[in-house]
């Protein structure tokens, strides 16, 4: 029997070069890709229907109600329009919340939108190219403000850890440390994973960097690699400067059916759940792993009715190389397994357009599925500092679970009840470290150093590196975590210090 079952009916992508004289402004950019999913799944009949609109928030330009103005531009009316905050996770996490609100027959057709033109304005910043895009609102950067979640607490942001590279730096020296790899093993493991990535991109038309790199030039320092902290390279972490859109659309299966779109073209979104990690990173008991990882993939294949092994390809979002040897581990995919791990050519080499990335491994699960109907395919969605978790998974089929009937609550509040107290700002004894990072400038040069670790009464606390460039430099060459320093609070600066010497 047709019902109120959820089907993706439609997907594009769209990819603005490098080298356009008059590139599109990013709300432009995103109503192509709209036109392109709709030209390609109904039509005027289709666009009639559309009664809700999600958005990721656009970061790369301001505008005022930038949902009603692409609603103008496709020559619609939506009853609902929604716009989500700006986290990694957010597209899958549309798609769920879209799952459920035409399963519960809150919405008929839903279009799911999003993309950026972040290349296109640092070239203008650089006077390589005049913008013809439109005046931002007035107080363009409190409503920009207003977009962002701050993942970290005020104590967390006091060492310098605002930019995500950091953090995430922090969590990989973790993760490696609990995997027994010395610092090389872990560096070629890396570079073994992303040269694969950057095999996939390659293959990509839709690709922002489709030159093919081995795992020697991903891993390496050089002029156009440069160190950014350690242990990362620039080809290891997200590629934000990129001009890409993506949309869905979404319907039930009785207008599908109605609308004559032919059932090969029906893609079922079989699983979703949405869960979150202890909210800040320093109130968790270990950096390297995600049990929101863990209970969502689990929950998402109990819903679909299948088990990992039905599971033909995986896009696991990697912003980082930690995020998706964290996200391989806790789905229980086998270290040496055969299946991609990304279906894109991930962040790096793809291209990460901040918010709307993994809207783009949608699209691309459901142009594969469309042709391959056998195929199953999970995605794994991220946000935050390994805080916000989103799966999703897809085929050719109806899940086997309604999702008006998927709850995940209990299994939040299991995660939520194991936070740990908040860490102590002053510290003064011996810290055992759990985790560190070296920051460089662009010249290849270390500035400043931040270790993680736990004091002998057990309490955790950040602290600064205080050492000369040298030692800083000879830091990377060594193994800190599980090496125990003394810490001391600085009245002066506010902050723990310990003090490494050469």
């Amino acid at each position: 029997m047709v019902m109120n079952t959820p089907v993706l009916v439609g997907a594009a992508q769209i990819t603005q070069r490098k080298d356009v004289d008059q590139p599109l402004d990013p709300l432009r950019l995103v109503a192509e890709a709209c036109k392109n999913v709709l030209n390609a799944s109904g039509g005027d009949s289709l666009r009639d229907i559309i009664d809700t609109i999600y958005m990721s928030t656009i970061s790369s330009w301001i505008y005022e109600d930038p949902s009603g103005k692409l609603s103008k531009i496709l020559g619609i009316e939506p009853a609902h329009k929604y716009i989500a905050p700006i986290s990694g996770n957010t597209p899958q996490l549309l798609v769920n919340k879209a799952a459920k609100a035409i399963s519960l027959g809150e919405s008929k057709t839903i279009l799911i939108a999003g993309g950026e033109a972040s290349y296109s304005r640092y070239r203008a910043n650089k006077g390589k190219v005049t913008l013809d895009w439109p005046k931002p609102p007035p107080g363009a950067a409190n409503k920009a403000r207003k977009a962002i979640i701050f993942y970290l607490s005020k104590f967390e942001n006091s060492y310098k850890l605002n930019n995500p590279t950091y953090i995430y730096a922090l969590i990989e020296t973790a993760l490696r440390a609990a995997s027994g790899r010395s610092l090389k093993e872990h560096l070629e493991h890396i570079g073994k994973r992303y040269e694969r990535f950057s095999e996939v991109a390659s293959e990509n038309p839709y690709a922002w960097v489709q030159n093919r790199f081995n795992a020697e030039e991903i891993i390496t320092p050089s002029s156009d690699n440069r160190i950014v902290c350690h242990p990362y390279t620039k080809r290891m972490v997200a590629n934000l400067y990129v001009d890409q859109a993506a949309a869905i659309i979404m319907t039930n299966e009785k207008i599908a059916q109605d609308l004559g779109i032919d059932r090969k073209y029906w893609i079922y979104p079989m699983g979703g759940v949405d869960l979150n990690n202890i909210f800040y990173m320093t109130q968790r008991s270990q950096l390297y792993d995600s049990p929101a990882i863990r209970e969502a993939s689990r929950l998402a294949l109990k819903q679909a009715g299948l088990t990992l092994d039905n599971i033909d390809a995986f896009d696991l979002y990697s912003c980082f190389p930690c995020m998706v040897e964290i996200a391989r581990q806790e789905i229980g995919i086998p270290e040496d397994d055969p299946r991609d791990l990304t279906i894109t050519g991930g962040l790096s080499f793809f291209g990460g357009p901040f918010s709307s990335y993994s809207l783009h491994p949608i699209v691309s699960a459901v142009n594969l599925i469309q042709k391959d109907p056998k195929m199953k395919i999970m995605i794994l969605a991220n946000g935050g500092y390994n805080t916000s978790e989103s799966v999703g998974i897809y085929g050719n089929e109806p899940p086997a679970k309604s999702w008006t009937e998927q709850k995940s609550s209990d299994a939040q509040k299991i995660i939520e009840a194991k936070i740990l107290p908040e860490p102590i700002e002053k510290a003064n004894g011996y810290l055992t470290i759990d985790a560190y990072t070296i920051i460089y400038d662009r010249k290849g040069l270390p500035e400043w150093g931040v270790v993680w670790g736990f004091l002998e009464s057990g309490e955790r606390t950040f602290a600064f590196i205080t050492a000369n460039s040298e030692t800083l430099l000879g830091l990377e060459k060594q193994e800190l975590v599980g090496k125990i320093f003394l810490v001391r609070y600085d009245s002066d600066t506010k902050h723990n210090k310990v003090i490494i010497k050469s």
